[in-house]
């Protein structure tokens, strides 16, 4: 028997997430799905940087490992990645041996996109979704067995679903009007039920949590996709030449970024440990991850600069139905 949850991932700074193939001007772009050109975090990134936070929570019960001249032979990160019994089990082999090879219990898969922000002329930014992107969430909490879906109407090209707010909206302006980037819809209903269900769960901060509320907005499947290709940050990155502070030659490059409040999610499945000798079930092995999960993690590039710091939060179909009102 497999346990299943769904890993919320919250954006706080731009974040690149893996490089996809750099056809045009932009030389390390995010990674996105081939078939819709939504970003995608890969799942390999994912268990990665899981593995890692929870190999550094266990790191302290190690001690460098010496050889016979008093050299550091294994540092105690190296025996925690490859000793440790728990983290082995869940994550697999930290190294990979043909005579004792095992799969590790934890499986993810990519993250998807979940709502993206996009600038207002009023209100400053909108998180922005559409009818594909919540059907397939839809889909995916059935896999995890949770059977209350999100409900939604699905808006013509032009139009947009959001809030229903007493007296002066967030958004709109002239009545029913929404303005993102230089694109006017029309409101024609609202997005109260998918506004709701999103920011109950996947994310933490309450200030977040009523801001999505009635900054959600549901769009028709077209001009989302528009948004996601082309309202991402593209920096300009350059090396200097120290002593004349000019560009060296070569060392001048474009780098995409995702904006900072974008969600993803993934879909978390626990199966038995496959490590001779650590008995755990699959409750055991999610229960591990859940005890061992950051509150925030930093997932993709340029760590040192800041981009990539991400809010997880974890939840079982229990969990989703506790956020039930």
């Amino acid at each position: 028997m497999s346990e299943k949850a769904i890993l919320f991932i919250h954006a706080l700074t731009g974040l690149h997430p893996g490089s996809g193939t750099a056809l045009g001007v932009v030389d390390l772009p995010v990674q996105r799905e081939r078939h819709t050109h939504w970003p995608t975090i890969p799942g390999s990134t994912l268990k990665g940087v899981l593995r890692d936070a929870c190999r550094e929570k266990v790191r302290s019960n190690y001690h460098a490992e010496l050889d016979e001249q008093g050299r550091v032979k294994r540092t105690p990160r190296r025996r925690a990645n490859e000793d440790d019994a728990e983290l082995t089990a869940v994550f697999g082999p930290g190294t990979v041996d043909a005579g004792s090879s095992y799969s590790g219990a934890l499986s993810l898969t990519d993250a998807r996109i979940l709502a993206f922000p996009v600038r207002s002329l009023k209100g400053v930014f909108a998180w922005v979704t559409c009818p594909d992107v919540l059907d397939r969430l839809n889909r995916d909490i059935g896999l995890i067995g949770y059977s209350n879906t999100v409900n939604f109407t699905k808006p013509a090209k032009n139009e947009a679903l959001c809030a229903t707010t007493e007296g002066d909206h967030p958004l709109l302006v002239d009545g029913n009007k929404l303005v993102l980037e230089e694109f006017e819809f029309t409101r024609t209903g609202s997005a109260d039920g998918p506004a709701a269900w999103i920011a109950e769960r996947a994310v933490q901060d309450k200030a977040t949590q009523e801001r999505i509320k009635v900054h959600l907005v549901v769009l028709h499947n077209d001009p989302f996709t528009d948004f996601v290709r082309h309202a991402t940050e593209v920096v300009a990155r350059i090396g200097l030449d120290y002593e004349r502070k000019t560009v060296k030659s070569g060392a001048l490059f474009y780098q995409e970024f995702l904006p900072p409040e974008t969600l993803f999610y993934s879909v978390v499945i626990a199966e038995s440990s496959r490590r001779d000798g650590t008995d755990m079930d699959a409750s055991s092995v999610l229960k591990y991850l859940r005890d061992s999960l950051p509150s925030y993690i930093q997932i993709g590039g340029d760590e040192t600069i800041g981009k990539g710091l991400c809010a997880l939060r974890l939840l079982n179909k229990q969990d989703l139905g506790k956020q039930e009102k």
